[in-house]
C-alpha cells in the first residue's frame, strides 16, 4: 500500500506534463516563520514534550527487558534449576538398597522419574541437591507409564518451599546446547554438558532425543534442560554392546503423566520375561526401536504380532521398521493389519500415509493423511504430511490450506514446512 501510494505521488505531473518539483523546507530560509510554518514548529515543539517521556519509559522497559532475558551462563542455571532435582534410592522389604536413580519435582510434591528406577522397590527416598539436601519418604505411585519408562512420585515433605520444574513446550533442535543435572554412580547434583545429537520417533512413545552429554546408571530420571532451564527430555539409560548410548524421552509424554489415586510401590508389577511371549518380545523390541537397532527391533515386533495377531501396537512397529528397511509395500500390510484392529486410530492412517508416500503413491498418501487430520482436526503432523504430500503433486492452494491450520497448530512445524517447500501464508 505504502509503495503503490508512493509511485502515485512521483508520477503526477503539472497540466504541462511535466513533473511537478516537489516542495523543498528548510528551516533556516528566510520566511519560514510565517504564521502556517510557525505553528507546524508549535506543534512539532509540544508533540515532542508529550511524547519524549514516553520515549525514555520505553527505552527504559527494553533495556530492563533485555538486561532480564540475557541467556545466563550455565553456573548461573544451574544454581537456579537444582533445587528442582532430587536424587531417588530404593530399598527392599528388608530395608537393603535396590538402586539408585534420580528425578525432578514436575510440580510441588511430585517427582518424576524412569519407572525402572523404582520397580520391585518397597520402599523409596527422593534427597534435595540443593544446599546441605534434605531426605523425604516417597508416599507411593501417583500414575506410571509402561511404555514411556516413566513414573510419577507423591512426596511427603512441606509445601511451604514449593519446587517445580519449567517445561519446554517445543522439541530440541539437533545441535542445540544441553545439560544434565543427576546422580550418576551415586556423585548426586553431577552437573554434565553437551547437544542434542538426533531426535527420532518411536511410535507409541514419542520423540527421543539423543544426547552427547556423559550419563551413567544412577543418571536414570534426570532432566534434560535446555539453556533457558527448561526440561525437554527424560534421561533412560539405554545399553548396547556394552555401551551406553545416552537417550531421553520427550517431555510431551509427561502430559500422560496426570496424577491419579496414590498406590503403593509394591503393587508395580515385575516383569516375567518368562511369561507372556508376545508381552516379552514387544518389551524387547521397543529397547532395541529406542536404540535406533531397526532389524532386531523387527524380528521382536513380528513375534509378538505372530503370537499375538490381534495386538494393534505389535502390527504398527512392524510397519515403522519396514518402512525404515525401505520395505515400503510389505509396511502398507502392516499398518492395514493395524487399522482393521483401530479403524479409528489417526496415529496408525498418519503412519499409513507415510508408508504410501515413501512408495510413491501419493494419491493414497493424501488420502491416508486427510483421513488422520479428519479424526482429530488438531493433529500438527497429519496437516504438515498433507501440505508436503499436497505440494508434491503440484496442488499449491490445498497445499497452503493446510500451511495455513499447521501455523495455527505447531509454529516450530509450520517453519519446518516452509524451509522445505517455500510455502508460506
Amino acid at each position: 500500500m505504502a509503495a503503490f501510494f508512493y509511485s502515485e505521488l512521483v508520477s503526477k505531473t503539472s497540466a504541462a506534463g511535466r513533473p511537478r518539483p516537489r516542495p523543498q523546507l528548510t528551516l533556516n530560509q528566510p520566511g519560514f516563520s510565517t504564521p502556517s510554518t510557525a505553528g507546524f514548529r508549535l506543534v512539532t515543539t509540544q508533540s515532542m514534550k508529550r511524547i519524549f517521556p514516553q520515549l525514555l519509559l520505553l527505552a527504559v522497559s527494553l533495556f530492563s527487558f533485555q538486561q532480564t532475558h540475557a541467556q545466563e551462563s550455565l553456573p548461573d542455571l544451574v544454581k537456579r534449576v537444582k533445587p528442582a532435582v532430587v536424587a531417588i534410592a530404593t530399598y527392599d522389604a528388608d530395608g537393603e538398597p535396590v538402586m539408585t536413580g534420580s528425578g525432578f519435582f514436575l510440580r510441588p510434591g511430585e517427582v518424576v522419574t524412569n519407572l525402572h528406577v523404582i520397580r520391585g522397590a518397597k520402599r523409596c527416598e527422593v534427597k534435595t541437591l540443593d544446599g546441605k539436601g534434605k531426605v523425604f519418604p516417597v508416599a507411593g505411585t501417583l500414575a506410571i507409564d509402561e511404555e514411556g519408562d516413566l513414573a510419577l512420585l507423591s512426596v511427603e515433605m512441606p509445601r511451604e518451599r514449593p519446587r517445580a520444574s519449567e517445561i519446554a513446550e517445543a522439541l530440541p533442535d539437533e545441535g542445540e546446547s544441553i545439560f544434565v543435572i543427576g546422580n550418576p554412580l551415586k556423585l548426586e547434583g553431577s552437573v554434565t554438558d553437551g547437544i542434542v545429537s538426533a531426535v527420532r520417533e518411536v511410535p507409541n512413545v514419542g520423540k527421543i532425543i539423543q544426547i552427547t552429554a556423559p550419563i551413567s546408571h544412577g543418571n536414570s530420571g534426570s532432566p534434560v534442560f535446555n539453556l533457558k532451564g527448561q526440561v525437554i527430555g527424560v534421561v533412560t539409560v539405554k545399553v548396547t554392546n556394552g555401551q551406553n548410548i545416552n537417550l531421553a524421552i520427550g517431555v510431551a509424554r509427561l502430559a500422560e503423566l496426570r496424577p491419579g489415586q496414590l498406590r503403593s510401590l509394591s503393587v508395580i508389577p515385575v516383569r516375567d520375561r518368562n511369561g507372556d511371549v508376545a508381552e516379552s518380545s514387544y518389551r524387547t523390541g521397543l529397547e532395541s526401536l529406542w536404540l535406533g537397532n531397526y532389524d532386531s527391533a523387527l524380528g521382536y515386533f513380528e513375534t509378538a504380532a505372530n503370537r499375538n495377531p490381534r495386538r494393534a501396537d505389535a502390527w504398527v512397529q512392524v510397519g515403522y521398521c519396514k518402512v525404515k528397511q525401505g520395505k515400503n509395500e510389505d509396511a502398507i500390510r502392516a499398518y492395514q493389519h493395524a487399522l482393521e484392529l483401530r479403524p479409528e486410530s489417526e496415529e496408525i492412517h498418519n503412519k499409513l500415509g507415510d508408508a504410501y508416500y515413501y512408495a510413491g503413491r501419493l494419491s493414497e498418501a493424501i488420502a491416508s493423511y486427510a483421513r488422520a487430520a479428519n479424526i482429530r482436526p488438531s493433529f500438527a503432523d497429519a496437516h504438515y504430511n498433507l501440505a508436503v504430500a499436497y505440494f508434491e503433486s503440484g496442488n499449491e492452494r490445498l497445499a497452503l490450506n493446510e500451511a495455513k491450520i499447521l501455523r495455527q497448530l505447531d509454529g516450530k512445524l509450520y517453519q519446518r514446512l516452509v524451509s522445505e517447500t517455500r510455502l508460506e501464508q
